[in-house]
C-alpha cells in the first residue's frame, strides 16, 4: 500500500511521520526547505507534560536533552502585585492576606517565598532544536522518507489513493494512501481543497526578545501582569520571562493594539526598563541575542477531512492568545490522527473512526479558542467587569495564569467526550477520578514481560491497552499472580478483543477499586473503566472505541456534531 504523504516538515508534520512509523506505517514528508531550521533563538514553544511525553517517546530521549528547559513560574508577592494588577482586596481584607503570595503559584505561600505551580512545569526550548531533534529521529526510521525542496502545487484523489504534485528543482508525482497538510497558516493543501479558515486577525500582538542575562529568578517563568514602571496604554506593558539554557531568557512584551512599527530602539528601550524594575536598580548587562514580533490569530478551519486529504496543526487551527499553545493542539492533532491512519492503512478504512478525528480534534481546539475569545475582554479590557464586581481580580489573574501552566479551559489537555467512539449503555461501567473521554493519569503499571513501566510509555503503538486494577501485585514477581483471580478470565478476554490490545496491571489508579478494568486508546485518552471481568462488555466497547458497530451509532455521531459546531 501507498505511504501517507504529509505536507509540511514542522514539529506537527514530523511528529505525525514518526508517530505512523512506530505502528508500522511508511510516510513522505514533503518539505518545502532545505531540510534545516535556521536558529532563531527568540522562536521558541511551550509544552505541556503530554505533549513533551509524547515527543519523548518519539525520538526516544527526554526532550530537555534536546536544550529545552523545565520552568516553574514564579509567584510575586501580593503588596507587589496589589501595585501592579490594580488590586483591590476585599473589604475587611487583613494584613496576613495581603501579604501572601499570588500570581502562578499558591496564594498560601508565605511572603517573599517562591511558589510553584500545582502540577508539572511547562517546558521551554527553541522551535529549531525541537525539529532538529525530531528530524534526527526521523533519519533513523526506514519507514520515513523527508524530500527536501519539495513544494506542493497540486492534490488529487479517487477512491483507492490520493496523488500530488511538487514543483521545484525536485519537481515530481507522488503517490499516496492519505495526504496530510500540516503546512502551516497558509497552507497550500487548504487552499487546494477549497476549505474556509474563518477567524479573528492580530488578536494580539508581542514584541519578543532572546537575551543573556541573569535575573533574580534563575530557573523560573514570570508573568508581572502590569509593571508599576510601565502603565501607560491599554496593555500596560505586560511582559512574560522565560528561562532557556546557558542563562538565556525570552522575553515577551503586550502590545498595544494597532499595527505601530517596533523599532529596535523601542525593543531596546524595553528591554533596559523591564531588567532595571526587576533588580531594582540600573538596568544590569545583558546580550541581546536575537529580536522579533510575534502576532497572534485565532482562526479555525470549517473542515479537517476531505475524501484522502486531512488537516493538522496551524493548517487548521491558530491561537496563543492569553498563553494558550498553539503547538500543543497541533501534537495532539498528530497524536490523534496517526493511529486512526494506522488502523485504516493496515486495516481498511472505517469512515467513522476517520471522521472521529475532526469531530473530536475540533470540538477540543474550538472550546480552547471560545474560552480565549470569552476571557479576553476582561482580561485586556481595561476596566471592564472588575470595575463592577468586587474581589474579582484574583479570579481573573488565576484564569491568565491557567493558559500558561496549562490547566483549566484555556490550558489543560481536552476531554474526547462527547465523541462517535464513545461506547453506550455498558451495564459494568464504573466512575473513576478520570471521566471518560479524557487523558489518562501516568500511573506505574506491570507490562506483560513483567517490568514496571509507566502507562504512558505504551501509548503510540496503535494497541488498545487493558489495565486492571489490582492492589498488592506489586510486590509480587508476575509469574505468582497471573494465573491466579481474574486474570486468566481477563487475559482471555483481551485475547478476543476485535483489534490488538496489552493487557497490564497497576496496583492502583485514582478513583478506581480493586479488580476495575480500564480500556485506554492508543493515544492515551480512557475509552471507558469497567467494574470487574465484563468480556461482553469490554468487547463492546473495544469496537466502539475503532468505530465499529454501536447500537447508537447515529445518536452518538449527532451528539457529537453538535458539540463540535462551528465557532
Amino acid at each position: 500500500m501507498d505511504p501517507v504523504i504529509i505536507v509540511g516538515a514542522g514539529p506537527v508534520g514530523l511528529t505525525l511521520a514518526l508517530a505512523l512509523a512506530r505502528q508500522e506505517v511508511p510516510s513522505v514528508v514533503l518539505d518545502e526547505g532545505p531540510g534545516k531550521d535556521e536558529p532563531r533563538l527568540a522562536r521558541t514553544v511551550v509544552l505541556r507534560e503530554d505533549t513533551a511525553a509524547l515527543l519523548a517517546r518519539l525520538t526516544g530521549m527526554p526532550i530537555a536533552e534536546a536544550g529545552a528547559h523545565w520552568a516553574g513560574w514564579r509567584s510575586m508577592r501580593r503588596k507587589q502585585v496589589m501595585r501592579a494588577f490594580h488590586f483591590d482586596p476585599a473589604p475587611g481584607a487583613g494584613t496576613d492576606d495581603a501579604d501572601a503570595d499570588f500570581g502562578f503559584g499558591s496564594a498560601d505561600q508565605p511572603s517573599g517565598e517562591p511558589a510553584e505551580a500545582a502540577g508539572p512545569s511547562p517546558l521551554h526550548i527553541a522551535q529549531h532544536l525541537l525539529t532538529g531533534a525530531l528530524r534526527a529521529a526521523l533519519a533513523r526510521e526506514p519507514l520515513a522518507k523527508v524530500a527536501v525542496d519539495s513544494r506542493l502545487d497540486a492534490v488529487e484523489q479517487e477512491a483507492s489513493g490520493v496523488t500530488a504534485h511538487t514543483r521545484g528543482a525536485n519537481g515530481t508525482y507522488w503517490r499516496g494512501s492519505y495526504l496530510v497538510g500540516c503546512d502551516g497558516p497558509r497552507s497550500t493543501v487548504r487552499k487546494l481543497q477549497d476549505i474556509r479558515f474563518p477567524g479573528r486577525t492580530a488578536v494580539e500582538r508581542h514584541a519578543v526578545a532572546a537575551l543573556r542575562a541573569e535575573l533574580p529568578w534563575p530557573g523560573q517563568a514570570l508573568l508581572h501582569r502590569m509593571p508599576p514602571w510601565r502603565t501607560s496604554g491599554p496593555s500596560g506593558g505586560e511582559v512574560t520571562a522565560r528561562p532557556l539554557p546557558d542563562g538565556v531568557w525570552r522575553l515577551d512584551w503586550l502590545l498595544p493594539p494597532g499595527k505601530d512599527l517596533v523599532t529596535p530602539e523601542l525593543l531596546v528601550a524595553r528591554v533596559r526598563e523591564t531588567l532595571a524594575g526587576w533588580t531594582g536598580g540600573a538596568s544590569p548587562s545583558y546580550e541581546l541575542l536575537d529580536t522579533g514580533v510575534h502576532t497572534v490569530h485565532h482562526r479555525l478551519a470549517r473542515r479537517w477531512r476531505v475524501g484522502r486529504v486531512f488537516l493538522a496543526g496551524d493548517a487548521a487551527h491558530c491561537l496563543g492568545a492569553l498563553g494558550t499553545q498553539g503547538l500543543d493542539e497541533g501534537l495532539r492533532d498528530a497524536d490523534n490522527l496517526a493511529w486512526k491512519l494506522a488502523l485504516a492503512w493496515h486495516h481498511g478504512p472505517k469512515e467513522a473512526l476517520l471522521d472521529s478525528y475532526q469531530t473530536e480534534r475540533r470540538a477540543v481546539v474550538a472550546a480552547r479558542l471560545r474560552a480565549a475569545d470569552q476571557a479576553l475582554p476582561i482580561l485586556r479590557g481595561g476596566k471592564g467587569l472588575r470595575a463592577y464586581v468586587p474581589g474579582t481580580a484574583r479570579g481573573h489573574d488565576a484564569l491568565l495564569s491557567d493558559g500558561h501552566l496549562g490547566r483549566g479551559a484555556l490550558g489543560a489537555p481536552g476531554s474526547y467526550a462527547p465523541s462517535p467512539l464513545t461506547p453506550r449503555h455498558l451495564e459494568a461501567e464504573v466512575p473513576v477520578d478520570t471521566p471518560p473521554g479524557a487523558p489518562v493519569i501516568d500511573v506505574r503499571v506491570t507490562a506483560e514481560d513483567g517490568s514496571f513501566v509507566r502507562l504512558r510509555d505504551r501509548l503510540g503503538r496503535g494497541a488498545l491497552l487493558v489495565v486492571l486494577i489490582a492492589p498488592g501485585t506489586g510486590v509480587w514477581e508476575r509469574k505468582h499472580w497471573v494465573t491466579a483471580g481474574v486474570m486468566p478470565r481477563l487475559a482471555a478476554a483481551v485475547q478476543a478483543l476485535p483489534h490488538p490490545a496489552e493487557l497490564l496491571v497497576a496496583e492502583s489508579y485514582p478513583g478506581a477499586a480493586a479488580h476495575t478494568v480500564l480500556l485506554v486508546r492508543p493515544d492515551g485518552h480512557l475509552v471507558t473503566a469497567l467494574g470487574g471481568v465484563r468480556p461482553a462488555d469490554l468487547y463492546s466497547a473495544a469496537e466502539a472505541a475503532l468505530g465499529g458497530p454501536v447500537a447508537d451509532r447515529a445518536t452518538a455521531a449527532t451528539e457529537a456534531g453538535a458539540a463540535a459546531g462551528s465557532r
